[in-house]
């Protein structure tokens, strides 16, 4: 009879245990957080000097980041994706933002010795075999995978090497589901909007980001689509080494950049003022290259990088940007990228009843509790599918009384536009941190009407002058 091993009982205990000590864990903290704003809600609701008020808020929002950055950071994973979706700054509050936008590729490294079983397993081939050097320390680690500097035998460039967390796809999977049954409660108590939708989609999506395979070839159709369509890619793709494109492991291009989290302090370092003309420039030219981009992608090929959040965001050189990190990408059927088109049109144009059309053709169902409901579905669309926020403000605070989605509930919501949507939202908070307010509706127009006229939907008499002239032009030039 062999002896029983009371070390490997324990790691087998240990990693069937692992998914219902992470469900508790969440619910605790989850249900606390909930209840701390319930509570708090009603208290404020006896102060009437609105000074007061806004003080008693920023407390309250302190003490829930504080809640929400030890969850998200303790938990790792999918919760990690979850504080890259909340912690913007045109969303929520500032001291979640000042909390949440630390978690940005600070994920738990996973050792190396587990790393080099992981691409030994995938390449049958041991590391010395295959790298010139290979960088022990990642140069970072997000929720799914972790990446290393390296340069392969018998080459100068280097390469970068992402390879997957071992065990990370199932403790995601219990993450989604867990959020998805808080979704589902917040939508019927809390939020009228259909959030169950939307995490069915995220389900779906971060599934695929476990193919690195899948993530290859994304990256490359991304590149020739980029690339074809422009004299020159308005971003910078990494070159993919076929070859080595594994399913838990995927070597590309070195792009040598700095983080755009790091912006600020890298023109400190050199002395430029933040509030400069220098500064204004290279953020303007920042922000209409992933304009450019995002516009061309999803309205033009239906076919984009669905994460443009600041951890997946390069500064290179002469203020080029590099894009990272094509696992989360989206292919839009074409009723949906023509309808959105369609939609970004009204949304340009400020017409109501064009956008209560798109949001018919899309599928968007919506209840009105209010009077004037065309004008609160204009602000609705304008707030779920546009980057410009309103004068004078630096939040949309959407779950507030007086906000659209309070007004208008959103009964049923296409998954399969959700990544446009979050897409959309990361690029405001992207054009917020930069300090630059404008409408990526109206700087789409022209690629949009060009979808719609080349698809057989719009007429000569119907495209507006804009058309006519250079992308962007208008806006990024006057400023």
């Amino acid at each position: 009879m062999p002896s029983l091993d009371l070390n490997d009982l324990r790691k087998n205990l240990s990693t069937h245990l692992r998914p219902w000590e992470r469900s508790f864990q969440f619910w605790v903290r989850a249900v606390d957080i909930y209840t701390g704003y319930k509570v708090f809600q009603l208290r404020v609701s006896f102060v009437k000097d609105v000074q007061k008020q806004q003080a008693m808020w920023d407390r309250q929002h302190e003490l829930a980041a504080d809640k929400i950055y030890a969850m998200c950071a303790d938990l790792g994973g999918f919760f990690l994706k979850v504080a890259q979706i909340v912690g913007k700054p045109d969303l929520a509050p500032a001291a979640w933002v000042r909390r949440l936008v630390t978690l940005c590729d600070r994920a738990p490294a996973t050792p190396f010795d587990e790393i080099r079983l992981v691409l030994e397993k995938e390449f049958g081939r041991s590391i010395g075999e295959l790298f010139e050097r290979f960088d022990a320390d990642p140069l970072g680690s997000a929720s799914i995978a972790q990446v290393h500097r390296a340069r392969l035998k018998g080459d100068k460039n280097d390469v970068v090497v992402k390879v997957q967390h071992p065990g990370i796809q199932d403790l995601m999977m219990t993450d989604i589901r867990n959020l998805q049954a808080f979704a589902l409660y917040m939508q019927k108590t809390d939020v009228k909007f259909d959030l169950f939708s939307v995490t069915k989609e995220m389900e779906k999506q971060i599934g695929y980001e476990f193919d690195f395979m899948r993530e290859a070839d994304a990256m490359q159709r991304i590149q020739r689509f980029l690339y074809e369509n422009n004299k020159r890619s308005p971003v910078m793709v990494p070159w993919v080494i076929r070859e080595m494109a594994m399913r838990r492991v995927l070597v590309m291009e070195y792009i040598n950049g700095i983080p755009i989290l790091s912006l600020g302090d890298e023109m400190a370092r050199r002395g430029i003022s933040p509030s400069g003309k220098i500064a204004a420039a290279a953020k303007q030219k920042i922000l209409k290259s992933l304009t450019v981009a995002y516009g061309q992608m999803i309205l033009k090929s239906g076919f984009f990088h669905a994460d443009p959040h600041p951890g997946n965001i390069l500064i290179c050189k002469g203020s080029e940007v590099g894009l990272l990190d094509y696992g989360q990408v989206k292919d839009l059927p074409d009723d949906l990228r023509l309808g959105y088109a369609k939609l970004v049109l009204a949304i340009a144009d400020n017409d109501p009843i064009k956008v209560s059309e798109s949001y018919r053709e899309l599928g968007i169902e919506t209840l009105s509790k209010c009077d004037d409901e065309q004008k609160e579905l204009l602000k609705l669309a304008q707030t779920m599918f546009d980057t410009k926020l309103p004068p004078g403000e630096k939040q949309l605070h959407p779950f507030s009384e007086k906000s659209s989605i309070k007004k208008i509930a959103v009964q049923a919501f296409p998954e399969e536009l959700f990544s446009v949507l979050r897409t959309v939202h990361l690029l405001r908070g992207l054009s917020v941190g930069l300090g630059i307010n404008y409408s990526c509706a109206e700087q789409w127009r022209p690629i949009a009407e060009e979808a719609l006229y080349l698809a057989g939907r719009l007429r000569d008499k119907d495209l507006k002058n804009t058309s006519r002239r250079s992308f962007v032009g208008k806006f990024f030039q006057s400023r």
